[in-house]
């Protein structure tokens, strides 16, 4: 699949005119590679990668960077528990044969502060400083662009998660672009793989949804669109309108009519104007459905004046937010029945690779030791280390870095966040595995399969049409009856 255009066979036949000018994360990977140059430059970088790698060390050396403070600090909040699970597994604790020697495993983990700038400087302390053989990254483009750039740009292996697949693609790679057709045009990064979903799982995510509800309350076609003026939010502005106007074509489903609020500013404290629009919709008819991808605390200022000011779309679907239950709790009643993505669910068939430990075990054991509830986050975290072995397995030396590289690009497994293939013939291109997410609504009470402890509120899976493995928990229903 390398080459000019790596198009993924499952999007090629969708017609999304604008999407080949969405700068999704370029701007995150020049910065980096301009902090990394005032610390020294790629290519001292790449001098000591090489020297590092021409080691004869029985210790595979790998850095984890990862949001521990910050904005983004949420997504880390499991990182301690599934270290301690993932030292203690067999290959961490007792050691891995490659090639007929034995070696040792030490994972150093790096704040990135949930700072863009910080990512990449701590990333470049773990090349040139620690010596990594290999690096592993999580939790949004703020923190997983900067280290894939700087990676590549060193030509050190590294994994990432949880990050929209087409920001990544652009932010790793200052050719690559995204075609008209959504699809990753360019080449594959030599160094840099990574798996998640993008705008396409989004919608596809959604969509269903938006159907049913509308089928079951002669809700109207039109929605609103709170896309903020950041990254993330130019990005779902530029891309989800024409992405989910060709699937519904596709399917030869409804003509949806958007109703965009304006990019507001990150951190507005007043949503009046936008909250107006929005009540008057769109050819008399208010919007009935609603998109976001804003800031945790904008969208906890905009729901609870949304519902003070009377607009109570029928259905919410939110990105970005209303992933952890820090964000529910705090909107309280407000939250029932709001829906979002879920890449990592308990009641999955899922288990671990490393241990086979359940997806159930792995939740519960979580909500014991920590005494806090299980969050999406901590499945594609382990899923890192998970993959980290999967690769090792099939190559000679762990210090070569182009054969790590190129394994994790070829990793084909079944694990904690369930199938994943890097190098399938439908992925967007080649080093980029795609999870399929199913439909969660927020309600009261804790889910059965991880019910040990009450909880006031938990994610319910009310849509699996994207993964029929996961099993259906509750009844989709409007966000507001």
């Amino acid at each position: 699949m390398s080459g000019e255009d790596q198009s993924s066979g499952g999007s090629q036949e969708l017609s999304i005119p604008g999407w080949g000018s969405v700068e999704f994360g370029r701007r995150l990977g020049l910065k980096a590679l301009g902090a990394t140059a005032a610390v020294g430059g790629i290519a001292a970088l790449s001098k000591a990668s090489a020297a590092s790698a021409a080691t004869k060390s029985d210790v595979i050396k790998i850095g984890y960077v990862t949001p521990k403070t910050g904005a983004l600090a949420d997504f880390a909040g499991p990182d301690d528990f599934v270290l301690s699970l993932v030292r203690g597994s067999s290959f961490f604790s007792k050691g891995m044969t490659i090639g007929g020697k034995k070696y040792k495993f030490e994972i150093t983990v790096k704040d990135s502060q949930s700072d863009p700038s910080v990512a990449s400087q701590v990333t470049t302390e773990l090349i040139q400083s620690t010596g990594v053989d290999l690096i592993v990254t999580s939790s949004a483009p703020e923190t997983t662009i900067p280290v894939s750039a700087v990676c590549e740009g060193a030509g050190v292996p590294c994994l990432s998660t949880v990050c929209p697949w087409e920001a990544w693609w652009t932010g790793v790679s200052s050719t690559n672009s995204i075609g008209d057709a959504g699809n990753a045009v360019g080449s594959s990064p030599k160094y840099c793989s990574m798996f998640f979903f993008g705008i396409p799982q989004f919608v596809l995510c959604f969509l269903p949804m938006w159907n049913r509800v509308k089928a079951s309350t002669n809700a109207n076609s039109v929605y609103a669109a709170m896309f903020p003026n950041d990254a993330d939010g130019n990005a779902f502005a530029a891309a989800y309108p024409p992405t989910l106007a060709a699937i519904s074509a596709a399917q030869k489903g409804t003509t949806w009519t958007e109703v965009f609020g304006g990019a507001y500013t990150d951190l507005t404290t007043d949503y009046t104007t936008m909250i107006e629009t929005f009540k008057t919709g769109s050819g008399g008819q208010t919007c009935d459905f609603f998109i976001n991808c804003p800031l945790p605390p904008d969208f906890n200022t905009f729901w609870k004046q949304a519902s003070q000011q009377g607009w109570a779309p029928k259905l919410a679907t939110v990105a970005k937010v209303m992933l952890f239950p820090t964000d529910v709790y705090a909107l309280g009643s407000l939250s029932n029945n709001v829906a979002t993505d879920c890449w990592f669910s308990p009641n999955a068939p899922y288990k671990s690779s490393l241990t086979g430990m359940t997806a159930n075990a792995f939740a519960s054991k979580y909500q014991e030791v920590t005494k806090n509830q299980w969050v999406q986050s901590m499945g594609s975290t382990y899923s890192l280390f998970e993959i980290v072995i999967e690769a090792l397995k099939s190559v000679k030396n762990p210090h070569d870095r182009e054969a790590v590289a190129h394994a994790f690009s070829e990793v084909k497994y079944v694990g904690m966040c369930g199938p994943l293939n890097l190098s399938a013939s439908t992925s967007p291109a080649k080093g980029i595995g795609i999870i399929n997410p199913v439909g969660i609504q927020w309600k009261p009470g804790s889910t059965s399969l991880v019910g040990h402890k009450k909880y006031a509120w938990s994610p319910w899976v009310v849509d699996n049409t994207l993964n029929k493995d996961i099993p259906i928990q509750a009844p989709l229903e409007p966000t507001n009856a």
